[in-house]
């Protein structure tokens, strides 16, 4: 009778192995193109289970006809369901011209599908990406490319979709001349952006993960200079959503975990690759998905947004749809040069300028600049934990004065932020480095 039990178990244990496998080759290639439609799926159902069809179809009315410069909190401006909906609506437009472009999903895919995502919550929405997205395509068009060379560039490149919806209420003209001025200034922008941000890129040495921020910086603020000329200036915007929602913290939570899990069920139960791929200094180009496989790249993403989210919660900060952007930004950037060791020391350089200047942790602006303090990690990633905590400290003081260069009409305003961090730090970084080896050198052959 045992032993008839013994083989049975033998048999069940045999037959899921079997079924394990046969779901790893039925993922195979397509792992993260699975997990990036199951967000999307995710981000749909938890838009109906918070509204109704009607509140959702009123909120989205109102994100696409609002302004959406700097700060603008979907969640206070248009209820959870619309803004989740929003989210699901722009993670699916690109994960449809990514598939439509036969692109492979790699770690820069997914770190632009999901600060797409991210920013759905506060400032992007389908109908003011477009033009620039129209831009890039007669970009590839004009230089006879194709739009799989410059689809990450247009995709990025929305970082300047405020700009049209502004130029919509600022303009001096009737409804339909507005709208025309502002759709033609975003196609210009779309058509600009992928020569600059080629030029920006070189300018921080991929010390800066957040290149488009810098490039979309510099764009928005020549943008807005000209616009000054001419005596127009929009008033500043600030509509944020105050207080830690339980249901909230945990469905994130549970989504990082769910994320984790997945990875560790990809990489057959090891941690050991992880280990390997924090090894990485993430300074640009840093594919985690190329260099350490899908499964181990989930496992760090999983972390990341456990990190983010659990440093929110702890210095009081507020679940707003901003917040909630920046981490969901930096979780994708997690496929591509963030993790733990070279991010944890900008993170906590950030905090600790809090006690030495007149911000908080809780202030608004240091609560998005501390999480999008990430996009300086490589700094930390090459140079070590010292760097990284002045690159976080200069990173505090620097973000919470350039908004105001371009009206809030950059939504990457962090990625500007430590672009110029980054163009200034890095070479006095590097200056001093070499010194130190020259009279080490020095003295050793004394």
């Amino acid at each position: 009778m045992f032993g008839c039990y013994g083989i049975l178990h033998i048999s069940h244990e045999q037959e899921g192995m079997r079924m394990t496998k046969r779901i790893r080759e039925i993922l195979k290639d397509r792992e993260l193109l699975l997990f990036c439609n199951f967000t999307v799926i995710l981000f749909m159902i938890t838009a109906f289970i918070l509204a109704t069809p009607q509140e959702i179809a009123k909120g989205m009315i109102i994100i696409v006809l609002t302004r959406d410069a700097l700060v603008t909190d979907y969640f206070e401006l248009a209820g959870f369901g619309a803004a989740f909906f929003n989210a699901g609506l722009v993670m699916g437009l690109g994960i449809h011209l990514i598939r439509r472009l036969k692109i492979p999903f790699t770690g820069f895919t997914m770190a632009v599908l999901f600060i797409n995502a991210g920013f759905a919550l506060f400032g992007k929405n389908p109908v003011n990406v477009l033009p620039m997205l129209l831009g890039t395509w007669l970009y590839a068009r004009f230089h006879n490319a194709g739009m799989n060379r410059y689809i990450y560039t247009a995709l990025f490149g929305s970082c300047l979709a405020p700009m049209v919806t502004e130029l919509v209420y600022l303009l001096p003209f009737g409804f339909g001349i507005n709208l025309l001025c502002a759709v033609t200034v975003g196609i210009f922008m779309g058509f600009v952006l992928p020569p600059l941000s080629v030029h920006t890129a070189s300018m921080h040495m991929g010390y800066n993960l957040f290149n488009m921020g810098f490039a979309g910086g510099l764009l928005a603020f020549v943008m807005v200079c000209i616009l000054q000329s001419f005596d127009l200036q929009g008033n500043s915007v600030f509509i944020w959503s105050y207080g830690q929602p339980l249901w909230l913290a945990a469905g994130l939570y549970a989504y990082f975990a769910a994320t984790f899990l997945y990875g560790l069920f990809i990489n057959q139960g090891s941690l050991k690759p992880l280990f390997s791929l924090m090894k990485h200094p993430g300074r640009a180009v840093a594919d985690f998905v190329m260099m350490d496989g899908p499964g181990t790249t989930l496992l760090n993403m999983g972390i990341i947004g456990c990190v983010c989210t659990t440093y929110i919660l702890l210095v009081g900060g507020d679940l707003a749809g901003p917040v909630i952007g920046s981490i969901l930004t930096v979780f994708g950037f997690a496929a591509f040069g963030v993790h733990v060791r070279n991010y944890l020391p900008i993170l906590f350089g950030v905090y600790l300028s809090t006690f030495l200047n007149h911000t908080l942790p809780t202030t608004p602006g240091i609560q998005m600049g501390a999480v999008f303090a990430a996009g300086l990690s490589p700094i930390a990633g090459q140079f070590g934990i010292l760097a990284g905590l002045i690159a976080g400290m200069l990173h505090a003081a620097v973000v919470m004065c350039t908004s105001a260069l371009y009206g809030g009409l950059n939504l990457y305003n962090s990625g500007f932020s430590t672009g110029l961090v980054a163009i200034v730090l890095v070479p006095a970084l590097e200056s001093f480095i070499k010194g130190y080896k020259i009279k080490k050198d020095k003295r050793k052959k004394n």
